[in-house]
């Protein structure tokens, strides 16, 4: 089996197009796909599905089952469930899909997917919603769906991104042990986690395939690393605006005071009598592998988790359950995570995403100041995107929607940063970038970081406080 892509051009919007991609893959090789955002990456994956409107050429030989792995077709089951509770007309909440049914009503291959469950320690979670799984819970379901349909070709976009660190070795593994039965095509923006099995990498620019190298050949793939390995010079943070500056805590309270903090669910511990303190102009690296509860802990902060309630929690010196309003704690945090992403749907300007940060809110509804039109545009010409700035958000791709996101999150420069792993689909240049605006943000006096990350390599100066969670048993 050997794949062609002869002459293809393919539109998906007025704003983005691949343009004339010359690809064949044989079915020994194994390539990654790498890029900056909005290279047209995930739009060539899209393409291979059948999505766009193709202009000229055409794709020839792509075999039946594929299976995929991406942060688009998580997405599109997430979009599922919520459409089922749209269409749902009883006065009940529906509980959602249960992960058992996600993984096995269509599956061609249960051994391996009974294989794949015990090997990530999913078997505890079979019975609960898919919905409801952390974000990392919910990739490694994506990948036992993908690995268990019998796959003829295998397209994994980011496929480690989300996983711990134990989770992504068992991963590496497994695609070790199917290397002689399928080909396989990764987008990876790491070139650190470039499979040893690799034997081809192309490069995408402005929606064209720019380069196509041998990993043989030492010479091109020395210059493809120097030339995604960029380093990103003099970056200055905007100011805040000071019409709209949020108002002065004590600096003699914490920041943030957890007491026996205890999360459970039915007769299940996630989280047993955690003592944590946040005091201001401290900086926190949080982890644990997938299902520690990272995620809860960062909730039950921000008041989205209802058992905040039932906890001693402090909060910019309000005792949660005495009267306060949720907007009362969200004013003093900014936030980036996956789910944030997924939520922020709405057809907004690149500029007003930005501006949509100083309201807390998503989407805009108040109309900007002129001072922050000002900094809004000075935060797109740090990321790079002036031209870009009245284009729609939801036409963005996903790395640079997180860009954007994290502008928003810093743009008031909150008393507390709450980045739930922010580096997440990003490549290489403009990890670097987010990673030095975090450290500039740590750097200063005004802001607290809660920095969760999975990846070791990608630390921050100026971080030194650690809090690493366990994985209860259930």
């Amino acid at each position: 089996m050997t794949i062609f892509l002869d002459n293809l051009s393919v539109d998906f919007d007025e704003h983005f197009q691949l343009h004339n991609l010359n690809w064949e893959i044989k079915e020994t090789q194994h390539w990654v796909i790498t890029g900056t955002n909005g290279a047209g990456k995930s739009a060539l994956f899209a393409a291979l599905m059948g999505a766009g409107k193709h202009l000229s050429g055409q794709i020839r030989d792509l075999p039946e089952r594929i299976g995929v792995v991406s942060f688009a077709a998580q997405e599109e089951l997430i979009n599922q469930e919520r459409k089922k509770d749209d269409a749902d007309i009883m006065d009940v909440i529906s509980e959602g899909t249960p992960v058992r049914n996600i993984i096995f009503d269509d599956c061609l291959d249960p051994h391996t997917a009974q294989q794949l469950i015990a090997r990530f320690d999913l078997n505890y979670l079979l019975e609960r919603a898919f919905r409801q799984l952390s974000t990392g819970e919910s990739r490694k379901v994506m990948i036992i769906r993908a690995l268990s349909c019998k796959p003829q070709l295998l397209l994994l976009d980011e496929p480690f991104d989300g996983l711990d660190v134990d989770t992504l070795a068992l991963l590496q593994a497994h695609l070790q042990e199917l290397v002689a039965q399928v080909p396989m095509i990764m987008i990876l923006n790491r070139f650190d986690e470039i499979p040893a099995f690799t034997t081809h990498i192309a490069y995408m620019e402005y929606g064209q395939i720019l380069h196509q190298i041998d990993t043989q050949d030492a010479e091109a793939y020395d210059s493809l690393y120097q030339l995604l390995h960029l380093k990103t010079t003099d970056l200055s943070v905007p100011e805040c605006d000071a019409d709209t500056a949020i108002p002065k805590l004590d600096q003699a309270q914490p920041l943030v005071k957890l007491n026996n903090l205890t999360i459970k669910y039915n007769e299940f511990v996630l989280i047993d009598k955690l003592n944590w303190t946040i005091e201001p102009n401290q900086h926190w690296q949080l982890s644990g592998p997938n299902g520690s509860g990272k995620t809860a802990i960062l909730s039950i902060i921000t008041g989205d988790h209802p058992q905040c309630y039932s906890n001693d929690i402090l909060v910019f010196g309000f005792q949660r359950g005495k009267g306060e309003s949720i907007w009362q704690i969200k004013q003093f945090i900014g936030y980036v995570s996956t789910a944030l992403q997924w939520e922020y749907r709405v057809q907004i300007s690149l500029r007003n995403v930005i501006i949509s940060g100083f309201y807390d809110s998503i989407g805009l509804y108040t109309k900007a100041t002129d001072r922050q039109k000002i900094i809004a545009d000075q935060w797109l010409a740090l990321l790079g995107m002036s031209a870009r700035a009245d284009q729609p958000f939801q036409k963005l791709s996903y790395g640079d929607q997180r860009l954007l996101l994290i502008a928003r999150a810093m743009v008031k420069h909150p008393p507390l940063l709450i980045l739930d792993e922010p580096c997440l689909g990003l490549d290489d240049i403009n990890r670097q970038l987010v990673l030095a605006l975090i450290e500039k943000i740590c750097a200063g006096s005004e802001t607290s970081v809660i920095y969760v990350n999975h990846h070791p390599e990608d630390k921050i100066a100026g971080i030194d406080n650690y809090l690493a969670l366990h994985k209860s048993t259930p």
